[in-house]
């Protein structure tokens, strides 16, 4: 009998459970083959490998008349197969029968707690252990450490490593995984670095918990690094290690070195997609973003989980486009279950997307499909009316939310609805900020700063911005945005100096701001100098966006032959932006010259886009080249500038 149960249980789960009730369908009788520990023993190992709860019981039920479930070796190992397949209760029940539960005991419970996100449990039944006395081994640590840092319990964990080398662990591999993790997670990646440096052994679980640990933690360079000392010592980075360095990459806003990583994959998963998709998504590639989930649907062996949606709705959004985002719209609703996970993952995306293109009813129908006490809910809705332009009504679902008393007023909320404001309302906002709980919130603080600059009241702004205890980067863009929004181009720059001698890094947007102030301010030669100056004293590359300030910068100086010159100039290819401001300001300023070498490389980057040609053909008309205009309306009727057939990605 005892050989039928172990060949039964290597069966399918199905089978292993018909051939438990076939040898158990009537009572159990005394069987000597199965008094033996031995066998016993090997039969519970496999229910609880197998998570057999059925047969389990059987087994106990037999051991019970054999006599057998008094034995503490035999309570134990019942212990760990109830722990193993989940029945806490029956666990617990013949735990508290041990009169001195050892060290695998304990370990089952604690297992059993940290399997189901019991953390607070596993970390106060590691305190009941330690006060019976029983000495924790290298299976316990690692359960244990897990909660820890799940709980963010950081004293905790330290005084349990302190345990660890009480009892000789310290060198052991999976402890010291769990420990990186934990400290990782607690934020303290500097002990995590020192445990794995004085690891004796290390696999690839050592290397991606460490990776990881700094991508969680903002050192985006230390983790992209270990990368290159990982294949050094001669380990292989698995898909793990791969994803969270493209992770790393994108969060640095160079997306394109984490395509680089994608490509050394074999088989990208999920994870892998939507990393991406959601990566160039963050830095404004919208179109990069797309061009990705449809390749992945295209090849058809990953699906999009609800992330991968919400991800490349929001690029939908921001494109416009209203057709990819109702296509996914459907996808969602086809495959989620329940529907309401799709709503609740995707629904604010979707939303706001449908409100960006004007489509407020489907907007609204999102609405009503989402959770109503859930403040995100209501924040994308708020959002989706400021997309709009339609401020009041933005206000308006702003005081609903407010009224709705299941939903409590967020930060978010506030930022989202203060850019809707005129002045009045704001102060109101205000007001309503001085008397709760949101005074040290900087990003509340950043939004009151442009609404004000929006408003006209750049020095309540700049009183707002002095009086702040603590800064970050958007509040200092915020302020030198709302300088050159009113034309103080010096006082936008000076701002940039001060930013310096705080020692606050800018970033893109800081210079794409101060060089906005520059052209609004007609400061062309500080702005130009300052264009030098971001690689020069700041090592930092300029984007596209950058150039396309310069170009704005010369152009409404009059200066558009140096404009021109500006853009050969260009160490990357210049993009539609750059030639299409560059037509613009020929356009208002009638540079014919200009004018068609602009809208030649335009008429190549965008060939149907009508508008450039239209644009070009009066610039020649309002210059009487008449033959000329006409040899442009040609060129536009003969491409004929037919909108290609659309089609479905999913």
């Amino acid at each position: 009998m005892a050989m039928a149960l172990v060949l039964d249980l290597k069966r399918s789960k199905k089978m292993r459970s018909f051939s438990f009730k076939r040898a158990f369908s009537s009572p159990p009788t005394f069987n000597p083959s199965l008094r033996s520990s031995l066998q016993l023993n090997r039969l519970l190992q496999l229910c609880s490998n197998s998570k057999a709860l059925s047969p389990g019981k059987q087994l106990h039920q037999h051991m019970i008349l054999c006599g057998l479930d008094h034995h503490p070796f035999m309570l134990t190992k019942l212990v760990q197969m109830y722990a193993d397949c989940g029945d806490l209760g029956s666990a617990r029940a013949l735990f508290d029968e041990l009169s001195q539960p050892n060290v695998f005991a304990w370990t089952a419970i604690l297992g059993f707690y940290s399997r189901n996100g019991l953390s607070d449990e596993c970390v106060r039944t590691y305190c009941d252990m330690r006060l019976k006395g029983v000495p924790p081994d290298k299976y316990v640590f690692p359960k244990v450490f897990k909660a820890c840092g799940q709980l963010l319990w950081f004293q905790v964990g330290i005084q349990v490593h302190k345990d660890v080398f009480v009892y000789g662990c310290e060198f052991d591999l999976q402890v010291c995984n769990s420990l990186i993790d934990m400290y990782s997670k607690s934020g303290d990646v500097g002990s995590g670095r020192r445990v794995f440096d004085e690891m004796v052994e290390r696999d690839v679980l050592s290397w991606n918990s460490m990776i990881s640990g700094y991508v969680c933690n903002g050192f985006l360079e230390f983790a992209v690094g270990l990368l290159d000392s990982m294949r050094i010592r001669g380990f292989e980075p698995d898909i793990v290690t791969l994803n969270t360095v493209m992770d790393a990459y994108c969060r640095m806003g160079i997306c394109d070195e984490a395509w680089e990583i994608f490509e050394q994959i074999k088989e990208p998963n999920i994870i892998s997609w939507t990393t991406l998709i959601s990566g160039y998504s963050r830095i404004g590639n919208h179109e990069k973003s797309l061009w990705i989930f449809r390749e992945m649907m295209s090849r058809r062996k990953v699906f999009p989980d609800l992330d991968s949606l919400a991800s490349v709705l929001v690029s939908c959004r921001h494109m416009g486009a209203l057709v990819r985002g109702r296509e996914i719209h459907g996808y969602g609703i086809r495959t989620a279950d329940p529907l309401s996970s799709f709503y609740k993952s995707a629904g604010p995306a979707l939303l706001t997307m449908y409100a960006r293109c004007k489509r407020m009813q489907e907007a609204v129908n999102v609405f009503e499909s989402m959770d109503r006490f859930d403040a995100v809910t209501w924040n994308a809705m708020i959002l989706g009316f400021v997309d709009l332009g339609t401020g009041d009504l933005a206000l308006e679902y702003f005081s609903k939310m407010q009224r709705s008393g299941g939903v409590m007023t967020n930060q978010t909320a506030i930022s989202t609805v203060l850019p809707a404001c005129d002045l009045k309302s704001g102060k109101q906002i205000h007001a309503y900020i001085m008397k709760n709980s949101f005074s040290s919130v900087i990003p509340v603080w950043n939004a009151l700063i442009h609404m004000y600059s929006k408003c006209g009241c750049i020095g309540t702004a700049y009183s707002i911005f002095s009086n702040m205890i603590s800064r970050d980067i958007v509040s200092w863009n915020t302020m030198i945005g709302g300088f050159g929004m009113h034309g103080l181009g010096q006082s936008a720059l000076q701002l940039l100096q001060d930013m310096n001698v705080s020692h606050i890094r800018p970033n893109s947007v800081t210079f794409t701001s101060a060089l906005s102030a520059c052209s609004h301010s007609g400061l062309v030669d500080k702005g130009v100098e300052l264009f030098h100056s971001m690689t020069r004293d700041f090592g930092f590359t300029p984007g596209m966006e950058h150039f396309s300030c310069v170009v704005d910068l010369l152009a409404r100086a009059d200066r558009l032959e140096d404009a021109a010159g500006f853009v050969k100039r260009m160490p990357v290819k210049p993009n539609k932006h750059i030639w299409s401001a560059l037509l613009a300001a020929c356009r208002d300023r009638q540079n014919v010259s200009v004018a068609k070498l602009a809208a030649g490389q335009l008429f190549r980057l965008e060939p149907e886009n009508a508008g450039n040609y239209v644009t070009l053909s009066n610039i020649y008309a309002r210059a009487g080249r008449w033959d000329d205009a006409l040899v442009v309306r040609k060129q536009m009727e003969d491409t004929g500038l037919v909108k290609s057939s659309g089609y479905s990605w999913i």
